[in-house]
C-alpha cells in the first residue's frame, strides 16, 4: 500500500504537470504543421543477385515494379502539391510582412 501512495503521492504531481504540459506541446506542434504535406518516397524494388532467384521471383519482382511505378508518380503529385502549397504560403507571409512593416512605419 504504501508503493501506491509513493507513486500516486503529492509529490509525483509535479511528474504527471510535466507530462501533461509535454503532451499539449506535442498536440499544438502535430496541429500547427496540418497544413503541410509529408511526401514519403517509395521504397526501390529489390532485384536479387542470384539468375536463380530472379527466375523463382519473377512474377513477384515484376510486380514490385510496376507498384513502385505507380507510387513513384504519386509521389511526384505529392511533392508538386506541396511545392504549389509552400509557394502560396510564402507568399501570404510576404504579404503578411509587408503589411507588418507599413504599420511598424506609422
Amino acid at each position: 500500500m504504501d508503493s501506491i501512495k509513493e507513486i500516486w503521492g503529492a509529490g509525483n504531481l509535479r511528474l504527471c504537470s510535466s507530462t501533461a504540459t509535454w503532451a499539449i506541446v506535442l498536440w499544438v506542434a502535430s496541429v500547427s504543421g496540418a497544413g503541410a504535406e509529408t511526401c514519403i518516397a517509395p521504397v526501390r524494388p529489390f532485384v536479387p543477385s542470384e539468375p536463380k532467384s530472379v527466375q523463382e521471383y519473377r512474377d513477384l519482382i515484376q510486380r514490385d515494379f510496376e507498384a513502385y511505378v505507380q507510387d513513384i508518380q504519386e509521389h511526384f503529385r505529392c511533392l508538386g502539391d506541396e511545392r504549389a502549397r509552400a509557394f502560396e504560403e510564402a507568399r501570404e507571409v510576404s504579404d503578411e510582412y509587408g503589411q507588418f512593416l507599413d504599420r511598424a512605419a506609422q
